[in-house]
């Protein structure tokens, strides 16, 4: 029922109706479909012609994110790069780690660019900020697993000593291009590589 107003009463005052402020959505979640942008969109485009606004329109954020949470695109690059680096890490079998590591970086998709997990995090050390981080812990990661796989008391070398055989490869196949290691098969150089590496890591397949 509608309230009378008697004559002369003042009329109350309507209450403004305050608007809501928009929900501000995580900064987990953001950061984690920033880098699943950019992952398809450097898939898909290579890294020259992926730019930060591209990645920013596919994860429904603002560009200014990317920099505050990475600081440019070849860091975002990089963290995709590691993250890529970390999964193969959890989900491989140690004694087939590098076996599937060299063939990640062997394999050629035509139309996309040539920059794989090692070569990539290798470049970011020795510098500063979040991607260095992330390469050297990854890093260290990778020549622990790969310690696992040999009884020597000097793993830890064996396995760094075998890490940077492999980012050898890929600097000289992806950057430098050299042939014929730049066009050779990735069976070929596998099985050269296996064989070799297993006089330091026996239980390598």
């Amino acid at each position: 029922m509608a309230e009378i107003r008697q004559p002369g009463q003042p009329e109350q005052p309507q209450l403004a109706q305050v608007p809501r402020e928009p929900r501000r959505r995580d900064a987990v979640a953001t950061r984690q479909a920033l880098l699943d942008a950019a992952t398809d969109l450097f898939a898909e485009r290579g890294f020259a012609r992926t730019t930060v606004r591209d990645i920013a329109e596919r994860a429904g954020a603002n560009q200014s994110l990317i920099f505050r949470y990475f600081g440019s695109k070849a860091a975002v690059f990089e963290a995709v790069a590691a993250r890529e680096g970390r999964e193969q890490l959890d989900c491989t079998p140690m004694e087939k780690l590098l076996d599937s590591t060299l063939r990640t970086m062997l394999k050629d998709e035509p139309g996309q660019r040539r920059d794989h997990t090692t070569v990539t995090f290798l470049r970011s050390l020795g510098s500063e900020g979040p991607a260095a981080a992330i390469a050297e812990q990854l890093g260290t990661d990778y020549t622990k697993a790969l310690a696992t796989l040999t009884d020597a008391p000097d793993a830890t070398l064996r396995a760094q000593l075998v890490l940077a055989w492999l980012v050898g490869i890929g600097l000289v196949r992806d950057v430098s291009r050299m042939e014929p290691l730049a066009e050779a098969a990735a069976d070929e150089v596998c099985a050269l590589v296996l064989e070799a590496a297993r006089t330091l890591l026996e239980r390598t397949e």
